[in-house]
């Protein structure tokens, strides 16, 4: 902190202070990196940005998946006094285009594949030509060397509540807004969830959610390097069966996942796979909703404690949380209690507070809520407003104090920690030939975790083969994979209300075949 400017950059609480020897990540392609390697490296890309021209305080995108290179971007980035926007390669060149629009970001780190690079690459030529062609400043993509006494220079500085962070959420129509996070949010993370997280120096943290959403970016960066600890970077899709190798292979003692992926891990170890968990001393489940009788399987398998927790993108991470089977008891649907420095009140449209197992909109009080959305000023008046943050999920306090998810009061999906919008995947399916009309909601599997379906009616009845296999084609070739739902059902028609509206309700309770039957899995 600088006093006489008010001043502090993020990189001095992340990476400065802690001892150079110890690790601070690790990932597959570059192997260990300590503390000192990465302070070396994160005043080297500073350097390469300073020499490149980079405006401090612009915005700029780092398509990546999770290694060390994206974190010592991001911290680059920070040092030079940018505003990162992390995206992942999954992405469309498509959606990563409109993004960088959006932002109006102006320097792109493009860490891809080379069968990724070529399509990206053109997506983003065409976006400086346009700059250009309109006297604007231009998309720089590359950055040269560093010239001798550019990598010295000191950090930069932000005040508490300047733009720090950008990250891309799926609004209710499925356009992405861009949630804009200050200094502040991020201490209040390491305030909040951190006390509980009780992170040291000694633990090894390992995370199946990415850096370029809110949950994985403050497990392996945040979290981690404000203790001083190390960070395990898993690149390529997490699945049980990688997660189950990463914790013999790097040993963690906190494991941040999905419930769906415990659930695959449980089962894994059902069918006699060893699962190694003897490392571990604390795991966390965030990102979708966690069933009562999953949470106790994990915790007992595990035989560590559990936290169950409930974050939101303009909130930066988990705001309301629960040890599983410990503290204060909770009830069936229960999300746990606010985190310390939040406060969580269910209240009507109206914006009143309500009473205790009366259901409605959950608002958050919290220094971690966020500036607002970017360039979204109808929005951010909407869901930043009563002194805090609504989350768009419908709640109730239970009696002894905790608080129950209801629902998504936008019918928004929450799918292994990814949120999606209906009307997204809806617009692909639509765009089919074979299609009559779709919908798309949210159900339970067999587990309790929920899953997407999408309710086709055939434009040739007679043929519903046809257009399940066209479907899942357009869903193939125009959805990242977090996206696609997990079946694809014909029906004759869509169910609607007395005034004609659709009805997802009934949808919801459609009898449907079992999760990963042939016919269904997409």
């Amino acid at each position: 902190m600088n006093p006489a400017t008010g001043t502090a950059n993020p990189v001095e609480l992340l990476l400065l202070g802690h001892a150079g020897g110890r690790r601070c990540g690790v990932d597959r392609r570059i192997g260990e990196v300590t503390y000192a390697d990465m302070r070396g490296a994160v005043t080297e890309y500073a350097g390469r940005l300073r020499a490149a021209g980079v405006r401090p305080g612009c915005r700029a995108v780092a398509v990546s998946d999770d290694c060390i290179a994206a974190i010592t971007a991001v911290l680059g980035l920070w040092w030079h006094g940018c505003v990162p926007i992390v995206l992942h390669p999954t992405l469309r060149p498509a959606d990563i285009g409109f993004i960088v629009r959006d932002s109006e970001a102006e320097f792109a780190e493009l860490n891809v594949a080379p069968e990724q690079a070529a399509g990206l690459r053109a997506e983003l030529s065409e976006i400086d030509a346009e700059r250009r062609a309109a006297g604007r400043v231009g998309l720089l993509t590359e950055l040269g060397p560093v010239p001798a006494g550019q990598s010295t220079l000191p950090p930069a500085g932000f005040r508490e509540t300047d733009e720090l962070l950008v990250q891309y959420t799926s609004g209710s129509t499925g356009r992405p807004r861009g949630v804009r996070h200050c200094l502040r949010a991020v201490r209040a993370i390491l305030r909040g969830v951190g006390s509980m997280l009780e992170l040291t120096a000694d633990d090894v943290v390992l995370s199946t959610a990415k850096l370029s959403f809110g949950y994985g970016f403050g497990n392996s960066l945040l979290h981690p390097y404000a203790a001083g600890a190390s960070s395990v970077l898993l690149d390529g899709q997490a699945d049980a069966y990688s997660v189950a190798a990463a914790l013999d292979e790097f040993r963690p003692t906190v494991l941040f996942s999905v419930p769906r992926l415990y659930a695959g891990l449980l089962n894994l170890a059902e069918q006699g796979k060893a699962i190694e968990t003897g490392s571990l001393r604390l795991a966390v489940a965030t990102g979708e909703h966690l069933p009562a009788e999953l949470a106790t399987r994990i915790a007992v398998a595990f035989n560590v404690p559990l936290i169950n927790g409930f974050g939101a993108t303009e909130a930066l991470h988990t705001v309301v949380a629960a040890v599983v089977g410990r503290g204060r008891a909770t009830g069936p649907g229960s999300i746990g209690f606010p985190v310390p420095g939040v406060t969580a009140t269910i209240r009507d449209d109206a914006g009143r507070p309500v009473g205790d197992e009366i259901p409605g909109r959950l608002h958050l009080t919290t220094e971690s809520a966020a500036l607002g959305y970017l360039n979204r000023p109808e929005d951010t008046a909407r869901v930043f407003a009563d002194g805090g943050v609504y989350t768009g999920d419908i709640a109730f306090r239970a009696a002894g104090g905790d608080i129950c998810h209801v629902g998504r009061a936008d019918d928004m999906l929450l799918l292994g920690g990814y949120k999606i919008a209906p009307a997204e995947i809806e617009r692909v399916v639509r765009g089919v030939a074979e299609v009559a009309d779709c919908a798309v909601v949210g159900s339970t599997d067999p587990t309790g975790l929920e899953q997407a379906t999408v309710y086709v009616v055939a434009r040739e009845p007679a043929h519903p083969d046809e257009a399940r296999k066209a479907v899942k084609s357009a869903l193939r070739a125009a959805l990242a994979p977090y996206k696609r739902p997990s079946r694809v059902e014909i029906i004759d028609q869509l169910p609607v209300t007395a005034n004609g509206k659709l009805a997802r309700f009934r949808l919801r309770r459609q009898p449907g075949g079992p999760v990963g039957s042939p016919e269904g899995r997409t």
